[in-house]
Formats: C-alpha cells, sequence, structure tokens
C-alpha cells in the first residue's frame, strides 16, 4: 500500500484497482463488528455511524470527496465524520446571473443573385423572385445588419427545464481502503 508494510490502524489510502487486500476494507460506510475491531472503533468510534455497542462504521467515499475536518482561515468549521453537499443540484431562474444571449449577425449584400461569380452577390432564388430579405426589411445598401429576435431563436431561450445537473468535483476512478490492522498511531 501507499504507506508501506506496516499501515497505521485507521490509515485511509487511495488506490486504483476495485478490492481490498488483506488487513484493509473499503471505505463504502460497511458496519464492522466492535468485538473483532477494538483497535480500529478506539480511533474511529462512532463518528461514521454504528451504535457503539455492537457495531461501529466505517467512512463512505463513495460518491463524495474527502476533506480534514477543523477550520481553514475564513472558512467553515467541520467535524471528523461530517457530511455534507450534493451529487446533483437544481438551478433555479432567481438563481441564474441575468445575462442576455444577443448578437448581430452582418450579410454581405450585393446587386443581385450570380450564379457564375457569387462574389458580393445575394443567395440565389427562383427565377422572377426578388432577393430574400433574411433578417429585416432594411438594408443600407452595402452591409446588412439587424439583431435577430432572440424570442423565436430556441438556441437564446431559457434552458435546462428545471432538470439537475451534475454537482460532482473533477475526479479520477479510485478506491479508498481503510487499514484494519497495523500500527497502533502513538498519540503526541
Amino acid at each position: 500500500m501507499a504507506a508501506g508494510a506496516n499501515p497505521f490502524v485507521a490509515e485511509v489510502c487511495m488506490v486504483a484497482f476495485n478490492f481490498a487486500p488483506q488487513g484493509y476494507a473499503t471505505c463504502d460506510g460497511q458496519l464492522m463488528p466492535l468485538s473483532l475491531n477494538t483497535a480500529l472503533f478506539s480511533l474511529l468510534g462512532t463518528n461514521y455511524g454504528g451504535d457503539g455497542k455492537v457495531t461501529f462504521g466505517l467512512p463512505n467515499f463513495q460518491g463524495s470527496a474527502p476533506m480534514a475536518p477543523g477550520q481553514g482561515p475564513g472558512l467553515s468549521l467541520h467535524d471528523l465524520g461530517e457530511v455534507g453537499g450534493t451529487q446533483t443540484v437544481t438551478l433555479l431562474s432567481n438563481e441564474m446571473p441575468v445575462h442576455t444571449h444577443g448578437f448581430t449577425p452582418k450579410i454581405k449584400t450585393g446587386i443581385a443573385p450570380n450564379t457564375i461569380n457569387a462574389v458580393n452577390s445575394l443567395p440565389a432564388v427562383p427565377d422572377g423572385a426578388s432577393p430574400p430579405n433574411l433578417y429585416s426589411a432594411t438594408t443600407n445598401g452595402t452591409d446588412f445588419m439587424a439583431p435577430m429576435n432572440v424570442n423565436l431563436d430556441p438556441q437564446t431561450s431559457l434552458a435546462g427545464g428545471s432538470a439537475a445537473h451534475n454537482n460532482m468535483q473533477p475526479y479520477l476512478c479510485v478506491y479508498f481502503l481503510i487499514a484494519l490492522q497495523g500500527i497502533f498511531p502513538p498519540r503526541q
């Protein structure tokens, strides 16, 4: 393991394989019998579950990011075994910053459709028809600029449909293991 041949009891390590070797257990929140793991219980207590009489729980890192207990400068206090956060979040419209998706299309126009030389030509139209009016009824002869109607454009309207989005931190597929036996950590 990462700590060497003699890990400390309750030492947590990350591995790239999906099983627990002898002397380790996966950190998946399972309940352990207290009578068979007294050294481990003396370090973990009931911080991760269990009744403290017959069973105690191991940490559960499934779909979670580990965080040390304590309080950093300007941060909230977090206790050992505290669970927080959520894997998915549904944003409400009042939680989204006010923003627009406006844009101004610009189409170069010319005198008339031309199928032989397309430079500075309007898009082709059937014989006898006038050139298409792509965005607005107003042109200034050389450049045609008009904002699109964002109310009719599905790409610029509100989206999401009140569905939750993934809120998990960036992650690798690793497993957390905890040492069930080894050196009892000395207290200083």
